[in-house]
């Protein structure tokens, strides 16, 4: 699995994916080994192995948990009454976010700052700073790149889908058509299911690229659920869609599946294409 940017690492490692042819300072990524005995009010005051900005430094963004993100923008815990430092405050939020039952990252996705304000610890300059980073995100995953951009690597096709499958609380299929130059030729989505599957049939998809006059075409669908692992059904229809492929001479270079701010590229995963080539 990866982020937009770990398709963009893997695709560097093989390649051109869709191509045709002192001493230093130890820093703990494992946030399990760790205990948080003590509470310090300001991140800077933490132990350096614990502040999440230097962890993101040598670690990673994605090596953090969600409350040590949220303690990034934070700054400082609370000073008063119940003391918090930044990451327990970053976690109480995400509490308060779950109380109704929904997940605190669902929740978080839609809050706005008069919610932030309610919780305790939690004024103007805080949530705004929450706020203001999470419609940052939201417009970086819903940047499509511009038609005849080359696409040339999955994160690449990835966000040129993510706003038609990333968030959807329903199962969508849809398409990236592409031209002879793997140049991006525009978006479709073929079908719409439940919350947990989708129906499309391989006579649709190609109906669609044939119509759109693309040559190329790549495949995509979302899980809502943010699982990302394929099921059989995924993988049996990118069968029968690499064998239509084959047959009308329309490469299809990529089955990507959604969720969650999230992607997985079954051509990097599977060796369904592999077999093809057999």
């Amino acid at each position: 699995m990866g982020s937009l940017n770990h398709g963009g690492a893997a695709a560097q490692q093989r390649g051109d994916h869709y191509a045709t042819a002192s001493t230093p300072m130890t820093l703990t990524c494992d946030r399990t080994q760790e205990t948080h005995s003590t509470y310090s009010l300001r991140v800077k005051d933490m132990p350096t192995e614990q502040r999440p900005r230097e962890r993101l430094i040598a670690c990673g963004a994605k090596s953090l948990t969600p409350a040590e993100l949220i303690a990034i923008l934070l700054g400082t815990g609370v000073s008063r009454g119940n003391k918090l430092s930044a990451v327990n405050l970053g976690q109480y939020i995400l509490n308060e976010l779950a109380k109704d039952g929904s997940s605190s990252l669902d929740a978080l996705r839609t809050v706005t700052p008069q919610e932030l304000m309610k919780i305790p610890g939690i004024k103007l300059a805080k949530a705004t700073t929450i706020v203001a980073a999470l419609e940052l995100g939201k417009r970086v995953l819903q940047n499509c790149p511009a038609e005849l951009t080359v696409v040339d690597d999955p994160a690449v096709a990835a966000a040129a889908l993510s706003q038609d499958l990333m968030w959807q609380s329903q199962e969508r299929f849809a398409i990236a058509l592409l031209d002879i130059k793997h140049r991006l030729l525009g978006t479709k989505v073929i079908s719409l299911g439940t919350a947990t599957e989708t129906l499309a049939h391989p006579r649709e998809i190609f109906r669609e690229v044939i119509k759109q006059g693309a040559t190329r075409v790549i495949v995509a669908h979302n899980h809502p659920s943010g699982v990302l692992q394929p099921s059989d059904a995924d993988l049996d229809l990118t069968r029968q869609l690499l064998n239509g492929a084959n047959i009308l001479g329309i490469p299809l270079l990529d089955h990507l599946i959604l969720g969650n701010g999230d992607f997985l590229s079954l051509r990097q995963t599977t060796t369904l294409w592999d077999q093809q080539v057999e």
